[in-house]
């Protein structure tokens, strides 16, 4: 029975969302699917049993069901870690082919999703390149856009896992990158045999984290508004700056949280007025009894952390640009975008499928 590997070209590039999409596409046509994860390094642990966090939770939103050693066959702990650099490496890719049996024997199609980029677990020999080889099946590569594109990655892929590789999915496309796509990535790409399967665009609710969520990431502390907590935050602009500067620079960026020093009232004040999601101020310190009244009345909450401000900005970015799909709405828009940006045709002749 056909299979199909889900990789990409870096961590968090969107394979949970592919995934997803994919698979509930293809449950709507009358696909009796399987599903597993070969290499979890998400190390969690349900009802007694080791498992991948996202395999748990891609299993429920799939509607299936298997035992977490038989999805995830490999869980990657410190100790797997110190054992593998030891030199002290098991075979960990026959329990994978194995449970790959197992979990196509009955089912039209297997996803099978991959972990980090497509060279990941190569130090103990279970990345992506390997196991689509190994398992003989098609695989997809996801390629998010950050700053741009792995374009050279792609075709490398393409020439190591020959008609292995159905094609990519070009995600996270902002406007502005759209035309070069078009008119000059898409066909060098294709020109070097690598079919762009789908592009989808960069869309800001995907992109979104809820201030509770921010809060509980950041370690801080919502310490005003709390009936606000739910509100989205795309993106976020620091307020080191002198005021004046700030708010010419803030006027262009009204969405954003502002993370701004827990002593710096002047800039938390023009925030405030300028109906920003969110303050995260800095240093631990909390901000006078102006700045609270006032975020009560305008229902914009605070956050207390206590890290400096560079550090927040540092985690502020890794937080927005890897955050989890878990949110039923998310999810749903999710695989909207990817049911209406992909070429299912294509993807269904390569796999052989007559659904």
């Amino acid at each position: 029975m056909p299979g199909l590997y889900i990789g990409s070209t870096s961590g968090y590039s969107g394979k949970n969302m592919i995934v997803m999409g994919l698979g509930l596409y293809f449950q709507k046509a009358g696909v009796s699917l399987g599903y597993m994860k070969p290499v979890g390094a998400i190390p969690v642990e349900v009802d007694g049993c080791l498992g991948d966090e996202d395999a748990f939770f891609l299993q429920e939103v799939l509607g299936v069901s298997n035992p977490a050693k038989v999805v995830t066959p490999v869980v990657v702990t410190h100790d797997f870690k110190v054992q593998a650099f030891n030199g002290r490496c098991e075979d960990h890719v026959e329990p994978i082919v194995q449970a790959y049996e197992k979990i196509s024997a009955d089912k039209d199609l297997t996803l099978v999703a991959g972990s980090g980029s497509m060279y990941s677990g190569k130090y103990c020999g279970v990345d992506g390149v390997h196991l689509v080889k190994t398992l003989g099946i098609k695989c997809i590569v996801i390629d998010r856009f950050q700053k741009e594109l792995n374009y050279d990655y792609l075709v490398v892929l393409k020439e190591t896992l020959g008609d292995n590789m159905i094609g990519v999915i070009l995600n996270d496309i902002p406007p502005t990158f759209m035309d070069e796509i078009t008119s000059l990535i898409k066909p060098f790409l294709e020109r070097k045999g690598v079919k762009v399967l789908g592009v989808i665009p960069k869309d800001s609710l995907m992109g979104t984290i809820k201030v509770c969520d921010l809060a509980e990431h950041l370690g801080g502390k919502i310490i005003s508004a709390h009936s606000k907590k739910d509100q989205p935050v795309e993106s976020f602009l620091i307020g080191t700056m002198q005021v004046e500067n700030f708010m010419t620079h803030f006027r262009k960026h009204r969405n954003s949280a502002v993370i701004v020093g827990g002593d710096r009232s002047d800039v938390q004040l023009v925030a405030l007025e300028g109906e920003c999601p969110c303050l995260v101020l800095t240093g631990n310190l909390y901000p006078n009894d102006i700045i609270l009244t006032r975020s009560e009345v305008l229902g914009t909450p605070i956050i207390v952390v206590r890290d400096d401000t560079f550090s927040v900005a540092k985690k502020m970015e890794d937080i927005l640009s890897r955050h989890k799909l878990r949110e039923p709405a998310k999810i749903k828009h999710g695989v909207e975008l990817v049911e209406s940006h992909i070429d299912f045709a294509f993807i269904k002749n390569e796999l052989g499928l007559k659904y």
